[in-house]
């Protein structure tokens, strides 16, 4: 179990756990019976209207103006019990399944309805950089190349994945939107937190933790209170044993620690979750344990940490200190040519390889950045990215910005958002403590906020929905 995992599995049962509306709004009126009569005529007419398409595969609701089908949620399914494969997680009950899948389903479908409405699409570049990457994964060195070889094993299949990565990239803008509008963080807020004594811990310190999670039943969220108390208090007798041996464990290496876990299991019938963590800084915590680790002293064990999915137990094996953060930062220009379909490859290296030859004559960098180059952000500027820093550009433009020497350009480069040329205006050693401070209690305050605002914006859309499931 990696943090990343429990934060993956945290994104999936925030969004699975939402219990979707089913019905619609009727016009009320002026009798209970008059009102179920019509919402079941609206009902039969609605699945009439969309049968004669669907007849084949079957209709099992309909969100707004979309429909959804058999053969959707039989993909819902699978994909669902694949995640939970992936995460090391038990599977639920079928119908369990089935119930998460389709409340996945009708979220996407109301998402996809706000998307349309609201026109949002991510940027050629975007999309491209995400095909790129899919590419790469498969061992291919193109999209030219990944597009080939799926439509020549399925015809279409290239532009079902284009669609489908437009489509989840523009979800998650649209999410990441209407979050960030319901998520307020004031400078205030900020310098509250800061001066709490769990902010007063915050800094770039890492921590090497051993983190072993005893989790309740698959069933437990359908159990009664009696019986959830039950499974809690088995969890609690399986935790107490490991915070007894993590205690007297003083090999933490991987296999040490899995071995402990084992010998640990007994006949606790869901699998111990959990290993050494490796080192953390305080934002790539698990937020809700943050406190609970930054707090602990070097080899201290915690106590028990009852959570919503099991008991927690941590030790803090290790950290590493450090007051200040000095960082190399480059201040850097850019020019970009994009490759997308009204610019194939051919032509953006063409642009860019005259523009090299122009800057090699003399020309001004800012004057060529401000008329030829395709990033919006930073044309109107002459190019100009500001001060960067290590990890905040992809792989490619960070390697070429590291070789180039202050005060020249660097020759055309491509990376996954077409070709480049770049300029190393200055650099700098610079101490970003209290910006990196800042933006940890950011980081904190956000994922403490965001859960909370994205199951009332879901809400909020399931409100103004007309949602209907059928049987089938």
């Amino acid at each position: 179990m990696k943090y990343s995992n429990i934060k993956s599995l945290n994104r999936l049962t925030s969004i699975l756990t939402i219990t979707a509306s089913v019905g619609m709004s009727a016009v009320t009126m002026s009798t209970a019976q008059a009102s179920a009569t019509a919402k079941t005529n609206h009902d039969r007419n609605t699945k009439a209207r969309f049968m004669s398409s669907v007849s084949e595969d079957g209709l099992v609701a309909v969100v707004n103006e979309s429909p959804i089908l058999k053969s959707d949620l039989k993909r819902a399914i699978k994909l669902i019990a694949s995640k939970y494969k992936k995460l090391g997680m038990p599977l639920p009950p079928a119908k369990q399944l089935q119930k998460e899948a389709m409340n996945e389903l009708i979220l996407r479908e109301l998402q996809l309805n706000l998307v349309k409405r609201s026109g949002i699409r991510p940027s050629d570049a975007v999309i491209n950089a995400q095909l790129a990457q899919y590419a790469q994964a498969q061992g291919l060195s193109s999209i030219t190349a990944l597009q080939q070889k799926m439509d020549a094993k399925q015809a279409g299949s290239y532009a079902v994945l284009r669609n489908n990565i437009i489509n989840e990239l523009s979800i998650q803008g649209i999410r990441q939107n209407q979050i960030g509008k319901r998520v307020r963080i004031s400078e205030q807020d900020v310098n509250s937190f800061l001066s709490s004594p769990e902010g007063k811990k915050l800094n770039q310190n890492e921590y090497l933790t051993v983190h072993i999670r005893v989790p309740y039943p698959e069933d437990y969220n359908e159990l009664s209170n009696s019986r959830q108390k039950m499974a809690r208090q088995e969890a609690l007798k399986i935790a107490s044993r490991v915070q007894n041996d993590l205690r007297l464990q003083y090999n933490h290496d991987q296999e040490s620690v899995l071995l402990m876990m084992s010998k640990l299991q007994g006949d606790y019938p869901v699998q111990l979750q959990g290993g050494n963590m490796g080192y953390n800084p305080a934002n790539q915590l698990p937020a809700n344990l943050t406190n609970d680790i930054v707090n602990l002293d070097i080899n201290e064990v915690s106590e028990p940490i009852i959570g919503s999915s099991g008991v927690d137990v941590i030790k803090l094996v290790n950290k590493k200190v450090s007051s200040n953060m000095i960082v190399p930062q480059w201040h850097t220009r850019h020019i970009l040519i994009s490759v997308n379909e009204l610019q194939n490859e051919q032509l953006a290296q063409l642009k860019i390889n005259d523009l090299y030859e122009q800057l090699r004559a003399g020309a001004d960098f800012a004057k060529l950045a401000a008329t030829y180059s395709d990033d919006p952000g930073s044309a109107g500027k002459g190019g100009d990215l500001d001060w960067v820093s290590e990890g905040s550009m992809v792989p490619a433009f960070e390697n070429v910005m590291k070789k180039t020497v202050k005060g020249d350009f660097s020759v055309p480069f491509k990376t996954q958002y077409g070709w480049h040329i770049l300029q190393v205006v200055d650099t700098r050693d610079y101490d970003a403590s209290n910006e990196v401070r800042k933006g940890m209690a950011k980081d904190i305050l956000f994922k403490r906020m965001a859960p909370q605002a994205q199951e009332d914006w879901l809400e909020e859309l399931k409100s103004r929905a007309y949602i209907r499931v059928f049987d089938f």
